[in-house]
């Protein structure tokens, strides 16, 4: 076993690892590794042949090879390390040194540690499988993620079946019903459990009314025929409860079954070195730095919680990357034990992205994200200190599909909080007023 050093170790060669990277590097940090389990860098994006990214982070419309090139040819113009084909296994912390240790291998130099003073955890998520779900039926072949269907489509270039149901509406779903039709399959219909859609409002316009794909709100597969070759599945409606309605079956004569049925943020890692997880997201509990409750192991990405555009990933990361650079550097603004926030999500609001505040260590504005829990028409959304309103803003439109985020300014917190070195922040989802 031949042991590594780096001050900072970066685990996930996607989107949110390679901003990070770019960010800790142009923050003046030199001593950076990044570790990336598949072959080649780029994450998820690699399989999204699709255009719509960058159009925040570089105001062009790109594809996701194409986004994820920009960011790889700043690693190679740097010359930050990689280290592809390798994959983590165990995050370990010393408290009394204050360092990290990651366990990792790959087919050329089997298990190593990496001794690193800080860790970005950039690992990305993975798709709900079947198992998760509780659908009755036997396990013919014929049912994909649909992720894996868009990696069989798009990079293996096989064709995964003809006639096509797909249960879940979140993004890739949607994207993947547009892409079957695009080669030749008939998408029957797109069910969902929820009364509401999982996805960006443009993917269901771009992917399923641009093609006349039915969308079925509030329904769910309740059987899947065929024990060799999935050959149909029988569609029910549910009610506010979410189970199924009796009488309200529909057969689906069908070849395949795609299932997109939600993102779980990857955090075994985390977990073994202590990070404590938020039950609503997944993903760890950070402050303004994007740091968890591990002094120097910052969360950024699908890892921390999950996006749906992946300019806020990127911009996310670029946050994380710069904190832990300024960490490494001393750079660090000092802790201040006289104000300190802690963001409480009610009324709608499910959960923020941080959700602490240390007002010393704040910038001059920060960026919190959150999704809310249904489907809101003309709201506001308001925020407290100490239950004195501090903002309100009205919102046409709010949807769990969509990230939503809050821009929060330092001089207001600070007017706002009075003596005592703990406050609240609580934010919220009110009716406008008559």
């Amino acid at each position: 076993m031949q042991d590594k050093k780096a001050d900072l170790v970066i685990i996930g060669g996607g989107p949110a690892g390679l901003a990070a990277a770019a960010a800790a590097r142009k923050e003046g940090l030199e001593d950076i590794l990044i570790i990336e389990r598949d072959v080649r860098l780029g994450g998820i994006l690699n399989q999204c042949i699709h255009n719509g990214f960058g159009l925040h982070t570089f105001k062009e419309e790109l594809t996701g090879p194409e986004y994820a090139a920009r960011y790889i040819r700043q690693i190679i113009d740097e010359k930050i390390p990689f280290m592809t084909g390798t994959m983590a296994v165990n995050i370990s912390f010393d408290e009394k040194t204050g360092l990290k240790t990651v366990k990792a291998m790959n087919g050329d130099e089997g298990l190593f540690n990496i001794e690193a003073k800080a860790v970005i955890l950039a690992m990305g998520c993975r798709e709900r499988p079947r198992g998760a779900l509780n659908i009755p039926g036997y396990r013919p072949s014929g049912i994909y993620s649909a992720g894996t269907a868009q990696y069989y489509v798009n990079m293996e270039g096989r064709m995964i079946g003809k006639r096509v149901v797909i249960l879940g509406s979140g993004d890739i779903g949607l994207i993947m019903a547009r892409r079957m039709t695009y080669e030749g399959a008939k998408v029957l219909c797109v069910a969902e459990l929820q009364p509401y859609s999982g996805g960006l409002k443009r993917n269901i316009v771009q992917c399923l009314d641009d093609f006349d794909i039915p969308l079925l709100l509030s329904h769910t597969v309740v059987d899947i025929k065929g024990k060799r070759r999935v050959e149909g599945v029988t569609i029910a409606e549910v009610d506010e409860n979410r189970k199924p309605i009796p009488g309200t079956e529909q057969f689906y004569e069908c070849d395949t079954l795609l299932l997109s049925c939600g993102l779980i943020p990857e955090n075994e890692l985390s977990l073994a070195v202590g990070v404590r997880i938020n039950p609503v997201t997944g993903g760890a509990f950070v402050n303004e730095s994007l740091e968890t409750n591990i002094p120097g192991v910052y969360a950024c990405g699908n890892v921390l919680h999950v996006h749906d555009l992946v300019d806020y990933v990127s911009g996310e990361a670029s946050v994380a990357g710069k904190n832990a650079a300024d960490f490494l550097l001393g750079k660090e603004k000092k802790s201040g034990d006289e104000i300190k926030f802690e963001i409480r999500p009610e009324n709608g609001v499910r959960y923020s992205v941080p959700s602490t505040v240390d007002l010393a260590k704040m910038p001059d504005t920060l960026t919190v994200r959150f999704r809310v829990g249904a489907e809101y028409r003309n709201v506001n959304l308001v925020t407290y200190v100490d239950g004195k309103k501090m903002t309100s803003q009205p919102k046409a439109v709010m949807a769990p599909g969509e990230m939503q985020q809050l821009i929060l300014v330092k001089k207001r917190l600070s007017e706002l909080a009075g003596r005592g070195p703990f406050h609240e922040l609580t934010v919220r989802i009110e009716e406008k007023d008559a």
